[in-house]
């Protein structure tokens, strides 16, 4: 018999068949305080990485857009300005909570009836190949089974000369700001998550995941790989997150 294949969810290693299941759960018990979690462990800046990520893009009017697991809609709502009444932003995340939880916000609310919202798995994007100016993805290509094959995906539905962003959490590069990120993120994450949304598993499962990404370097040689081109990244707020761009030729 095969052995069955085992994948991480955060440092546990579990049977790959489990993972979606457990991410599913995972975001289903965020969704509800999810942005207003983002805001208060970040202090707010995480708005600023968003605003860099979509600056990247250099979108036009008129361009088409896909935000892969896309779930509160922060860089589709500044996609949507962008591209203006002309264009279209498709979010497209596989967990229905986490897109109602988007849609139901009051604020944006002219910009979030802009969105196409498309519940999917982004490892099986249910769209044509090429159609897409552009694609972006944010703190979400970390969660799926197979990240490669996500990757994939959003190569395939991206046209030739259409560009790509992928934002992430990532390290810190000072070593004394490092230890002072992980006292942080493994101590006062999980407390505060505790108090906020009732579950110390949802946000210790998040800086577990950040420690099992790939390092920026080996994630823009896999993007390279997927077969983007001129692939570039930048490091943001001394690396606590970084921001990856690839062009398809």
């Amino acid at each position: 018999m095969p052995r069955e294949k085992i994948v991480h969810f955060g440092f546990q290693k579990i049977p790959e068949k489990e993972k979606t299941a457990r991410v599913g759960r995972h975001f289903d018990i965020v969704a509800r305080r999810y942005d207003v979690m983002n805001t208060l462990l970040s202090f707010g800046i995480h708005y600023a990485w968003k605003r860099k990520a979509v600056g990247l893009l250099e979108l036009k009017v008129g361009d088409v857009v896909i935000d892969c697991c896309g779930g509160t809609g922060d860089l589709s709502i500044l996609a949507s300005r962008r591209v203006g009444p002309g264009g279209s932003v498709i979010l497209y995340d596989i967990n229905r909570m986490m897109i109602e939880a988007g849609r139901r916000k009051s604020s944006n609310a002219v910009a979030r009836k802009e969105i196409a919202y498309v519940q999917g798995d982004a490892e099986r994007i249910s769209f044509k190949s090429g159609i897409f100016d552009a694609a972006m993805v944010g703190f979400g290509v970390r969660n799926l089974t197979h990240m490669e094959k996500g990757l994939q995906e959003i190569h395939r539905v991206v046209k030739r000369g259409g560009r790509f962003v992928c934002l992430e959490f990532s390290r810190p590069i000072h070593p004394l700001f490092r230890l002072l990120y992980d006292f942080y993120s493994f101590y006062i994450m999980p407390s505060a998550g505790f108090l906020l949304t009732g579950s110390r598993q949802a946000y210790t499962y998040l800086p577990e995941s950040i420690r099992m990404f790939p390092s920026p370097r080996k994630l823009a040689a896999l993007l390279g790989k997927t077969g983007f081109r001129e692939v570039t990244y930048q490091t943001l707020s001394n690396g606590i997150a970084v921001v990856h761009r690839g062009i398809k030729v």
